[in-house]
């Protein structure tokens, strides 16, 4: 298992354990955590997944691919470390990952 820091929208943060091969996405919902509508189900297609990545972990994670890029254009939170949460493929490189759930536009 992989251990990820979720912090919510309120400022609180979750330690979750996601099995690699899922996305961040998958994970994040599998707990139960309800702030991530993510209403494509992980089909790159809408921006309701959007996370900001911390700046120790945006190397490991990569940089969005160019449809990603274009969703995320779409959104007024987005940051230098933006990724779409189903785009981040869950791997034991992540051990440690910390995201923060961007608020809904």
């Amino acid at each position: 298992m992989v251990a990820i820091s979720v912090t919510l929208r309120e400022g609180t943060t979750q330690r979750i354990a996601a099995t690699p091969g899922m996305s961040v996405m998958e994970a994040i919902r599998e707990t139960g955590i309800d702030e991530l509508l993510a209403l494509c189900g992980g089909c790159c297609s809408c921006a309701t997944c959007h996370v900001v990545v911390a700046d120790a972990w945006i190397e490991r994670v990569g940089s969005p691919g160019p449809d990603e890029d274009d969703l995320l254009e779409s959104s007024s939170h987005r940051t230098p470390t933006s990724r779409l949460s189903c785009q981040i493929g869950i791997t034991p490189a992540l051990d440690g990952l910390e995201i923060t759930i961007v608020a809904e536009d």
